[in-house]
C-alpha cells in the first residue's frame, strides 16, 4: 500500500480504493456514495430521503466508527503499553455510549429511514467490527439490524467476493 502506484491512488495509503475507467476514488464513504449514485436502491429519490441516507452515511463513518476504530488500535496496538488497561474501559464505556444512541433511534424499525438505503450499508459495516468484542449483543435491536443487513443477497454476493479476493479461491456457487 506504500508503493507508488497505490500511493497515485490513495495519496495516504491505505485501503479501500476504487477504479472504475478512468475515475480512481479512496475513501469508503466516497466509494460506497458513488456507486450508490448509480445502482437504484441504494439512493432514494425522494430529496429529502436521499438527504437523511446520506447523513446517515456521514454519520456511520463520523459519529459510530472513529469509537470503534478507537478499541482496535486499543486492543492491537497499545495493547501492550502500561496505560491500556485503565483506557480500555473509557473507549468501551464511549462505544456503549455512542451504541446507546443509535440504539434509541432505530427503536424497532427494521432500517435507519424506512427503506434500507446506503446509509444502511455504511452502518452495519461500521457496526459489524464491534461483533467480536461482544459489544453489539449489548443492544439486541442494533444486532438484528446488523443481521439483516448480513442476509441481504447483495451483502452475500459482495462478502463471497472479497473473501475470494482475500483468498484468492473463487467464490462457492
Amino acid at each position: 500500500m506504500k508503493e507508488p502506484a497505490h500511493l497515485a491512488l490513495h495519496p495516504f495509503g491505505q485501503i479501500p480504493t476504487y477504479e472504475e475507467g478512468d475515475l480512481a476514488l479512496f475513501e469508503t464513504g466516497a466509494i460506497v456514495f458513488h456507486i450508490a449514485e448509480q445502482h437504484t436502491g441504494l439512493l432514494p429519490k425522494d430529496a429529502n430521503a436521499r438527504a437523511r441516507a446520506i447523513t446517515w452515511m456521514f454519520a456511520a463513518l463520523n459519529s459510530v466508527e472513529p469509537s470503534i476504530m478507537e478499541l482496535v488500535i486499543a486492543k492491537f496496538q497499545e495493547g501492550d503499553k502500561p496505560w491500556s488497561k485503565e483506557r480500555l474501559p473509557l473507549v468501551v464505556d464511549r462505544i456503549r455510549q455512542r451504541l446507546g444512541q443509535l440504539s434509541t433511534r432505530l427503536g424497532d424499525a427494521d432500517w435507519l429511514d424506512s427503506a434500507f438505503s446506503a446509509g444502511d450499508l455504511m452502518m452495519v459495516s461500521v457496526l459489524l467490527r464491534t461483533k467480536p468484542s461482544g459489544i453489539l449483543d449489548e443492544f439486541p435491536n442494533l444486532a438484528a439490524y446488523v443481521a439483516r443487513g448480513e442476509a441481504r443477497p447483495a451483502y452475500q454476493r459482495a462478502f463471497a467476493a472479497q473473501l475470494a479476493a482475500n483468498t484468492g479461491k473463487p467464490p462457492a456457487d
